[in-house]
């Protein structure tokens, strides 16, 4: 069991998430972190912000990923799992860079990286690499020993990222009226991105209609609806659709929009819907806002009973699915014989980002990849 558990070479595990406001004097400040770089005023920020002005200036994600912490630390601990979590943010306190020197001076020199993002993309896998890297460049230039850092691959199809969300819709299902639960269709709901960087997203050999981003969720979805078919003896239909869009509307993004597909859902006779989030790790604001509020509004206008599925947040099968990465990551480090878990048709995910992987218009270093500067 010692052995099975062992995370040599690495001695901390580092919880990176992307940080939200917790007061309604974070909202403008955090947003500025956001979209550093690009000039936006004040006064726009203010507008984009009222989201979180709506539930008093505080996202969720931040009590989300503290939850995440404890189930993490509980879970190692039962197991006898001997590593140490931190945590730190893109865009809040706690802040990535402060984190990392926190692990430096308490003597870690191998870290493994957590990103609450499931999937392949530049914003979900990319950006948090040059983030790192940023933050390690930070720690060089203070003269701190700059720690060898190695991101998780993705779980998107984990079985214990897939089966706390499997079971969030049966229970939404169970919860729809019985008139209208057998042919109520599935809506699973991702983050839009643009077409060009879902296109590009994942290994090369990836790179082409949707890249990995459509496919990989493409693939939870049908694990999903084919396990809920199993359940339930009931064939659903269902189909992957998209949120919580930003940007210039000229630019092209993933469609359809959730409301304009309960809209369409609806024309089509759909007698309801169930709102599955599987883009998401945790109920942050775009779960709260664009689904719980926006989508939710637009189907009580049209007379639809829309319920929504739980994300897996701080579930204790995603913590010990967490465990069972680590172990996996460290037995290849080591040169022990792993076999990953992964479940639809995809297999498990590449361990080491290649040249090429989810790139940003923009070249930057970014740690945790086969173009690592801190390898």
């Amino acid at each position: 069991m010692s052995d099975a558990l062992d995370a040599s070479p690495y001695d901390a595990l580092l919880l990176l998430s992307f940080g939200g406001p917790e007061g309604p004097d974070d909202v403008v400040p955090f947003l500025e972190n956001v979209t550093r770089g690009r000039g936006i005023p004040k006064e726009r920020l203010k507008e984009v912000g009222r989201h979180y002005f709506l539930f008093d200036g505080v996202s969720p994600i931040n009590d989300q990923n503290r939850a995440l912490l404890d189930a993490l630390r509980k879970d190692f601990a039962e197991h006898g799992l001997d590593l140490p979590v931190y945590w730190g943010n893109r865009n809040w306190a706690p802040y990535l860079t402060d984190t990392l020197r926190e692990i430096v001076r308490d003597g870690h020199r191998r870290v493994l990286v957590l990103a609450t993002s499931a999937y392949a993309s530049y914003s979900g896998c990319r950006q948090y690499r040059e983030n790192l890297a940023d933050s390690l460049a930070v720690l060089a230039s203070e003269g701190l020993d700059v720690p060898r850092v190695d991101k998780l691959r993705h779980y998107f199809n984990h079985p214990g990222f897939v089966r706390p969300m499997t079971d969030g819709v049966l229970k939404s299902l169970a919860d729809l009226p019985g008139d209208v639960r057998e042919g109520a269709h599935l809506a699973f709901t991702t983050h839009s991105i643009p077409t060009a960087a879902a296109d590009t997203s994942g290994r090369v050999e990836d790179h082409g209609d949707g890249g990995a981003y459509v496919a990989q969720h493409l693939d939870v979805a049908r694990l999903i609806a084919d396990a809920v078919r199993e359940e339930t003896g009931t064939e659903h239909p269902w189909q992957l659709v998209y949120q919580s869009r930003s940007g210039a509307p000229s630019t092209p993004w993933l469609e359809p929009d959730i409301c304009d597909h309960l809209e369409e859902r609806h024309a089509a006779g759909a007698p309801a819907v169930v709102m599955i989030p599987i883009g998401f790790v945790s109920d942050h604001m775009e779960v709260l806002y664009d689904l719980d509020t926006e989508a939710e509004a637009k189907a009580a206008e049209l007379g639809l009973p829309v319920r929504r599925s739980a994300t897996v947040g701080a579930d204790p099968r995603f913590a010990a699915a967490v465990r069972d990465l680590v172990v996996e990551r460290a037995g290849t480090e080591s040169g022990r014989r792993v076999t990953p878990c992964a479940l639809g048709a995809l297999g498990a995910s590449h361990d080491l980002c290649p040249v090429g992987c989810c790139p940003s218009r923009v070249t930057k270093p970014a740690a945790a990849g086969a173009d690592s500067p801190y390898a």
